[in-house]
């Protein structure tokens, strides 16, 4: 999620409301500067680092660091051909990265003259997050994408009674859940193991987060990758360890003995166990 994704103020679905019309929701561009060290590597080797990053956000996008040209070590750049464009900000240029035998291929962009609203992102260079292999946040390694500052996740403690069931049978019960809220997703139920009635078995599945850290995925009541846990969650999120999820939108979960109403997620099938798949 992010200022930009799902119920954010500027995504596809805003939870709340303004007072008044926000015209061309969809080209809004907000780029600010962040105070984080980010560092990027490929092969081992350091390829970025900066202290002057800046974050851009766009609607229906994930947010995106933005480094001074002077923070990017030139010399493991290779020009492309390649050229795209954008209404919103101009006509980009690419970069391949070559550390020894591997090359992240057009992996590296930037707009040599931005247009107007845009300007900003002068003199600066943008990574597919996917194309090196490791991101840090200061010293913390940073997964899938970067971190937006106005998503929040909190988990809290509570003794609300939530059960779980599939079809009938019940497979988790207890007053000692956390619970995690997080920016623009339902809140989601951590049930210590020892309270969960159901065999879990583990299979093969696994996701990462940039929030929480990576998940594994545990198969119950005859259904794939139901449950999942962070067994060594980020600090962030700490008090996640030794607690077990049920996915809401296949299983039901009550709280007091009132029903769970999940909306829609991509999560509502099993399509997505396939893709999770190492």
């Amino acid at each position: 999620m992010s200022l930009t994704m799902g119920t954010a103020p500027f995504g596809h679905a805003p939870a709340g409301s303004f007072n008044v019309d926000v015209p061309e929701r969809d080209r809004l561009v907000y780029i600010e500067d962040s105070p984080r060290r980010v560092r990027g590597y490929l092969g081992g080797e350091l390829v970025v680092d900066s202290r002057r990053v800046k974050l851009l956000h766009e609607h229906a996008h994930l947010p995106v660091w933005y480094f001074p040209l002077e923070d990017v070590r030139q010399q493991l750049l290779e020009a492309t051909d390649h050229r795209t464009h954008c209404p919103k900000k101009g006509d980009a240029s690419y970069h391949s990265v070559r550390v020894g035998d591997r090359v992240a291929e057009n992996a590296v962009w930037h707009y040599p003259e931005p247009i107007e609203g845009a300007t900003a992102i002068a003199g600066h260079m943008a990574f597919y997050f996917g194309a090196l292999d490791r991101w840090l946040e200061e010293d913390e390694e940073v997964f899938v994408h970067p971190r937006d500052p106005y998503h929040r996740v909190d988990v809290l403690p509570t003794t609300r009674r939530v059960r779980v069931s599939f079809d009938g049978e019940e497979l988790a019960e207890s007053s000692r859940t956390r619970v995690l809220f997080e920016t623009g997703l339902p809140p989601r139920y951590y049930i210590p193991l020892e309270d969960v009635r159901a065999e879990l078995t583990p299979n093969d599945v696994t996701t990462r987060c940039p929030y929480k850290g990576e998940a594994s995925y545990h198969d119950a009541a005859g259904q794939p990758a139901l449950a999942w846990e962070y067994r060594e969650p980020i600090p962030a999120v700490a008090e996640l360890a030794g607690h077990v999820c049920f996915f809401g939108e296949r299983a039901d979960i009550d709280v007091d003995g009132e029903r769970q109403q999940m909306p829609p997620t991509p999560w509502s099938g099993t399509d997505w166990i396939e893709l999770a798949r190492p």
